[in-house]
């Protein structure tokens, strides 16, 4: 089956609750986002009849979420593998749309993380292989890719602390961005060790905050939104579940997922003008700018230094300040698609991209386990 390439359109894109939202719960924040994002299409919660999401704590959130609404969707999906779900929801609302099985969907996402536990949850527990040697998850996951590639391709930890830098000064043009106080190279390299060669600076916060998308088929879409932003491409690959049965540690699956995505679009590396990808190390980043295309495997380090990927720089990358320096609430796929769809839309204020056109929204979830990529553009790009 061919990717319905353009024939469907995100016409609303929101965030709720970033940073801290005391004395709500992860359902109220993702209603919050999901009712900002449809009245930007000027839409109710009564018209959408295809509910997809995650919800921190909900399994069933489908079902929780058409229950608070009060609606009767045709259909439901909470597909969950990790913070790439979105971007499988995305895929799966495109082809459901297409069909006509559904004539808006709703994807949104809420979690309380910081104020009901103040720290990452829902980590997996480990495999029988890996319990014995006690490794922090995800963390070790991530600092396992990080020392590897520092090993084969020279990587250092002042390139790494590149990455974060650069998502903070993002992030200084967020007003939402939780945070903004200044962050050097020198910071990032002297801060607490948490799994060796990855420091605190090196790692996401912990956060509150929600977001959504409201998508519909194309042809209603120009009635909805001013600039509807459609989607080109969409793909979903894995390699593993956890780490330690991961055949090589510097390359994902994201090299699949978004060859794939480039295919469907018929777009390619250099046609994208803005990059939000899943950064919750910064060893990802790297990764993902490399399996991604935007330069060879084992560049990623090099790619990154002297400000590359930082507001002035030749690659506008996690333009609200990443889940590094804006929002990472457990999961922050969905973030990266509301960051992308909203820089296309051109409601990015100080850090909006000038015309930007094409951009890529790539997920990943668990252990460098899921990946996922889409690819957004302008009418222009149709």
């Amino acid at each position: 089956m061919r990717f319905p390439r353009g024939e469907s359109a995100i016409v609303g894109a929101a965030t709720h609750g970033i940073g801290e939202a005391p004395g709500f719960s992860s359902v109220e924040l993702a209603a919050f986002a999901s009712i900002k994002a449809l009245r930007q299409a000027g839409l109710k919660p009564r018209d959408v009849d295809g509910v997809f999401g995650c919800i921190a704590g909900s399994t069933l959130c489908g079902l929780t979420l058409a229950e608070y609404f009060g609606v009767h969707p045709k259909l439901t999906n909470n597909n969950r593998v990790g913070g790439s779900s979105f971007q499988t929801h995305v895929l799966w609302a495109s082809l459901a749309l297409s069909a006509g099985l559904c004539d808006v969907a709703l994807i949104s996402y809420g979690s309380n993380q910081r104020s009901a536990i103040g720290k990452l949850g829902g980590a997996p527990r480990p495999s029988i292989y890996d319990e014995p040697y006690k490794a922090l998850r995800p963390v070790s996951a991530y600092a396992l890719a990080a020392a590897r590639h520092m090993y084969e391709y020279g990587t250092t930890r002042e390139q790494l602390a590149e990455v974060a830098v650069a998502a903070r000064k993002w992030a200084q043009l967020n007003p939402e961005a939780f945070m903004r106080e200044p962050l050097s190279v020198q910071d990032v390299l002297s801060a607490r060790l948490v799994s060796d060669p990855l420091g605190v600076r090196d790692c996401c916060m912990v956060s509150d905050g929600a977001a959504a998308l409201v998508m519909t088929r194309a042809d209603r879409a120009v009635d909805l939104s001013d600039r509807p932003v459609y989607v080109l491409g969409a793909a979903e690959a894995t390699h593993h579940m956890d780490v330690s049965s991961s055949g090589d540690l510097t390359t994902t699956a994201a090299a699949e997922s978004g060859a794939r995505a480039y295919a469907q679009a018929s777009v390619g590396p250099r046609d994208i003008d803005v990059v939000e990808v899943y950064d919750a190390f910064t060893i990802n980043t790297i990764l993902f700018l490399e399996d991604l295309g935007f330069c060879p495997k084992g560049e990623g380090g090099r790619f990154v230094e002297g400000g590359r990927i930082a507001p002035g720089g030749v690659l506008p990358v996690n333009t609200n300040g990443g889940g590094l320096s804006c929002v990472h609430p457990g999961m922050y796929g969905l973030f990266t698609l509301v960051e992308a769809a909203q820089q296309l839309m051109g409601q990015a204020g100080a850090r909006q991209s000038p015309g930007a056109k094409l951009a890529i929204a790539h997920g990943n979830g668990v252990e460098l386990s899921s990946q996922a990529t889409v690819i957004l553009g302008t009418g222009d790009t149709l």
